[in-house]
């Protein structure tokens, strides 16, 4: 993405649950869970966990082409729900796939045959119209609204009198089939969390003044924190050197119970929202939890060997919608943020998804890359 996109972090929100009935998601819709929708050209893939070897629920999908490029660019994050996996950086995988913008108009075409039906957008409208994130789509009458029902025969319809009578008993008997995708099957044992939609705001816009009262409630909470945990988190942004003078040297001598500067940092950040569950920023700075070892960089990509930058993170609000549909309750994920690391070139082969690299942080004191 292009430097004005890199000067800008988007904070993700959850919308409305997605009923299927009702909406229609594509790789062009940004949301939390659901089953991952993946491009025309792109090989559909079920990753399992690096630890149990169990299939991988999917977290996250957002929809992120970068400035002046002819590709559709789409991240999907996983991650295993098993309570043992939990926090491990080895037991979540993000998968980028891409397609050119003609590929999925063809695609798309193939799949849904609807000439009044809208062209999707160009790969570069997403930068000019980044709230676009998490729009839903009511399904149209005549473009396969509602629930398809089996095709009967009507009677004045039946067969000529000189089909066999055995070709019209087969028929009967072939309407109840239907043929079932291997990929299907797959997809039937992997656990699906509920699906939400994602919407997405400037981070320069949670300041406005229609946030006063927020801000203020937050500037309140945020005292107590100082109050309670014995430090100045408003003097640790300019490293002590507001308010009163000595800032610095009163944290010396007064650390945080829970952590250090860093967290205290990010405690501050997320404050002026603290329902945002996804930060968005390619090429920028993450929002650590903690101090990550010096020195110590994402690995070079598996692909092409260049490198990897920042691009976004899950952060802590999200826990609490990772709930399963099949009855099993909330999924046992709990993290600190996630951080997801891209391929800086954006390197690609074509039909296949490249796998990228994440590191999961779950408390101020754990290492990031390990």
């Amino acid at each position: 993405m292009a430097s004005r996109a890199e000067e800008l972090t988007l904070v993700g929100l959850c919308d409305v649950e997605i009923d299927s009935k009702r909406h229609t998601c594509s790789f062009l819709t940004n949301k939390v869970g659901g089953l991952p929708d993946w491009s025309p050209v792109t090989s559909r893939r079920s990753p399992r966990c690096g630890r149990c070897g169990a299939p991988l629920a999917h977290v996250v999908q957002v929809y992120c082409p970068l400035e002046a490029s002819r590709y559709h660019r789409n991240l999907h994050v996983f991650a295993c729900t098993g309570a043992e996996c939990s926090g491990r950086s080895d037991c979540w995988k993000v998968l980028r796939s891409q397609c050119l913008e003609e590929e999925a108009a063809v695609g798309r075409t193939s799949s849904r045959p609807d000439p009044a039906q809208e062209a999707p957008p160009s790969a570069t409208d997403w930068c000019d119209t980044a709230d676009d994130w998490g729009v839903m789509e009511e399904e149209e009458e005549g473009w396969g609204g509602g629930v398809k029902k089996d095709r009967q025969i009507p009677e004045e319809a039946a067969a000529p009198e000189t089909e066999a009578a055995g070709e019209v008993d087969a028929s009967s008997q072939l309407q109840d089939l239907r043929l079932v995708d291997s990929q299907e099957e797959e997809e039937e044992e992997v656990p699906v969390l509920r699906a939400f939609f994602i919407s997405v705001v400037d981070e320069s816009d949670l300041c406005g003044e229609e946030d006063d009262d927020d801000l203020r409630h937050a500037q309140w909470l945020l005292r107590e924190y100082e109050r309670r945990e014995g430090v100045a988190v408003g003097e640790l942004e300019d490293g002590g050197g507001g308010g009163g003078g000595g800032g610095g040297e009163k944290y010396e001598k007064t650390r945080a119970r829970h952590g250090d500067a860093v967290f205290s940092r990010f405690m501050k950040k997320i404050s002026l929202c603290p329902q945002q569950i996804l930060r968005y920023c390619r090429g920028g700075r993450p929002l650590f939890v903690s101090e990550p070892p010096a020195g110590v960089a994402a690995p070079a990509c598996g692909s092409c060997g260049g490198t990897r930058s920042f691009e976004l993170q899950l952060m802590p609000a999200l826990v609490s919608l990772l709930q399963r549909t099949d009855g099993g309750g909330e999924a046992e994920l709990e993290f600190g943020t996630v951080l997801v690391y891209t391929c800086r070139n954006s390197c690609w082969t074509s039909g296949s998804a490249v796998e990228e690299f994440c590191s999961v942080q779950t408390d101020p004191d754990q290492q990031l890359f390990r």
